[in-house]
């Protein structure tokens, strides 16, 4: 286990322009290269503070809020190439998860804290769909073969994992169990289906498609019906996530001609700008107002 305990100081300031639905809560980690490379940021919806996590050289992205809301997932290649982290909420306490030579992708938590799936290439060279657990150094375990899989994430209850497959020729929302059996194409459309995030309750999946030209937002319920489309704009509408209470959804665009998070209504209604800043903002992940 690589353990990182030195740390700079955070930096807190003024989201500026931000002006949140007032009945959002909680906090939207994110990345943004808004001071020159990416890094990790933490935006609080009620005091509008923003929260800078890591500061460094090297590309830090993906983050991903533990269970509890005291963790931060990450992935950087601060040691080479694109490995796993895990660090504090507050950006202190920095733990390695991987170290190989092949870069790891976006990583979900278990509901109980006590694994992360992420992807990453299989010794043939092929994306698939790894778990490994979150405390320390370990031999991360495949959960896909075969054609490319990618984009995991976890539902509430932690019995399945939604993701993206390949194996029918193009983009496809799967959901397989949690331990890689009974894996079940959800979307089956010709367009590019990518990108997954549960709701809270287990009961819908939001996910992004270009089905009908550009990359827009849809919902579906967990097994497939019932999609509906959320977001109608000529931009690229990407990373959706939802909010803890289940009555938002937050994600990307660059519909002010850069990469922004917003945040919409489950419905896709009251869509507003949450960053407001010249750079670029994007892959939220959204948790409780307190860890505590």
């Amino acid at each position: 286990m690589r353990r990182y305990t030195g740390w700079m100081a955070v930096l807190a300031v003024l989201a500026p322009g931000c002006n949140v639905e007032s009945s959002a809560h909680g906090r939207v980690v994110f990345a943004s290269d808004r001071d020159g490379t990416p890094e990790i940021y933490v935006l609080d919806l009620k005091s509008q503070g923003l929260l800078r996590l890591t500061e460094n050289d090297s590309l830090d992205t993906n983050p991903d809020w533990s269970p509890d809301g005291s963790r931060v997932a990450f992935t950087s290649n601060r040691d080479g190439d694109f490995d796993l982290y895990t660090m504090s909420s507050d950006g202190s306490d920095v733990v390695a998860l991987t170290h190989d030579d092949v870069d790891e992708g976006a990583a979900d938590w278990s509901p109980d804290g006590s694994r992360l799936v992420f992807d990453k290439a299989d010794n043939d060279g092929v994306l698939q769909v790894f778990v490994v657990a979150a405390d320390e150094l370990n031999q991360p375990v495949a959960l896909t073969a075969g054609a490319a899989n990618g984009k995991p994430v976890f539902s509430p209850d932690g019995a399945k994992v939604a993701f993206i497959s390949l194996r029918d020729g193009d983009q496809e929302v799967y959901v397989m169990v949690a331990d890689g059996s009974n894996q079940v194409n959800v979307t089956e459309n010709p367009g590019g289906d990518i990108l997954p995030s549960w709701s809270p309750d287990g009961s819908q999946i939001a996910f992004v498609s270009n089905r009908e030209g550009n990359r827009e937002i849809y919902v579906m319920a967990a097994n497939g019906s019932g999609i509906k489309r959320l977001t109608n704009d000529p931009a690229e509408d990407s990373n959706p996530t939802w909010s803890p209470d289940g009555k938002f959804i937050a994600f990307t665009s660059n519909r002010d001609g850069n990469a922004e998070i917003y945040v919409m209504r489950r419905d896709g209604s009251h869509l507003e700008n949450m960053t407001h800043s010249p750079s670029w903002d994007f892959v939220p992940d959204w948790t409780a107002s307190s860890s505590r």
